[in-house]
């Protein structure tokens, strides 16, 4: 063999090694992110929702519903989904790589709603259709589909009068709101208010928790030293991860006051089972997913979003978005079987597990 076929040899062995490496790199990089493997398919969705920390359900329920019914109704279709894990400049590189990938809907649940509005305005100016899921972004949203997360409020304000009953008039309540950036934690404080205002003695406390446990955590442990052990009779809490941390910290302080949430997360189903929760709100995760992949197939097959989405609202940005609101429910010790139960959500088995057996069988849960 001679010089030169050697060389040309060694050149096409290196080629074919360097192209090897190149495309198992990009395997690799592909398998730790759903949208890094679809660039220019004309079939791609966009799915972007917002943390997994303060609540289970982005994983659990939402993902999973719109996946499924994203299939259903489009066999050729494929999910490209991230999370953003709590970071508003995450989901902004999330965002940006489905525009680059070329991706022609994205069904965002922003995790600061106010600071989706330059993105928004960028995709409409490519073509880019954004369904805004459970909190309303600002920027010209394509469709939108919630919960009146005002009348959640007010779900939340009615099961609190409840759990404290004829001391309604006489309570001091404690709330801890959602993060200020979110406009949904604004509707759920004002629906709440709503409610409590004139029916409960006085709010004493009133911090935002972020959606952050520890930060509600540290929220509650400041009220109880400010109030003192019994300087107030309920507290009020936006979501039920925080929920989960005021009620730790409740119980280390030796106080035992009803605790409210929402998000019907099956950890808060057991806590309302054993009595140290007193309610959560039952937002059904299926019609709502279901809802938000309805809408993504239809625009992304050129068709009217109005005949899904029957409603409109307006944001600070956006005027006449078309909407479809889903109703929420009260969740107590006295109601799991015929909400979470009935609804399919979870099973009896999965609520009752070894510690929460007696208490169960106390509920009449089977």
């Amino acid at each position: 063999m001679n010089a030169a076929l050697r060389r040309a040899l060694v050149s096409a062995v290196g080629l074919v090694l360097t192209l090897s490496m190149t495309a198992a790199c990009g395997k690799a990089a592909g398998a730790k992110s759903d949208s890094s493997s679809a660039a220019g398919d004309p079939n791609a969705i966009g799915l972007l929702l917002p943390e997994n920390a303060s609540s289970v359900r982005y994983e659990s329920f939402d993902r999973p519903y719109i996946e499924a019914k994203v299939k259903a109704l489009c066999a050729q279709c494929k999910v490209l989904y991230n999370n953003a894990e709590g970071s508003a400049a995450k989901q902004k590189q999330q965002f940006d790589t489905l525009l680059a990938q070329g991706v022609k809907v994205i069904v965002l649940d922003p995790y600061n709603a106010k600071s989706t509005q330059d993105w928004v305005q960028e995709a409409a100016a490519k073509g880019v259709k954004v369904i805004a899921y459970d909190r309303l972004a600002a920027g010209p949203i394509a469709a939108y589909t919630s919960f009146d997360n005002e009348k959640v409020g007010e779900l939340q304000g009615r099961a609190l009068l409840d759990a404290l009953g004829a001391q309604a008039a006489d309570a001091d309540i404690v709330m801890i709101d959602g993060d200020e950036a979110d406009p949904n934690a604004a509707d759920f404080k004002t629906g709440a208010h709503k409610v409590l205002d004139g029916k409960v003695k006085k709010v004493v406390y009133e911090q935002s928790g972020q959606w952050d446990p520890v930060v509600a955590g540290q929220k509650i442990s400041a009220a109880v030293t400010e109030f003192g052990k019994n300087g107030f009779q309920a507290v009020y809490s936006a979501n039920d991860g925080m929920a989960a941390a005021i009620i730790t910290q409740l119980k280390g302080a030796g106080i035992k006051v009803p605790v409210g949430g929402q998000d019907a997360s099956l950890d808060a189903i057991q806590r309302i089972v054993a009595g140290d929760q007193a309610y959560t709100i039952y937002k059904a995760y299926r019609p709502q997913a279901e809802a938000a992949a309805e809408l993504a197939v239809a625009l992304l097959q050129g068709k009217d979003v109005k005949t899904i989405a029957t409603a409109s609202v307006d944001s600070a940005t956006a005027k006449n978005i078309p909407t479809k609101l889903l109703d929420a429910k009260i969740v107590t010790k006295d109601t799991i079987a015929s909400t979470v139960l009935a609804d399919g959500t979870y099973k009896a088995s999965d609520i009752c597990t070894a510690d929460y057996a007696a208490a169960c069988a106390a509920a009449g849960l089977k």
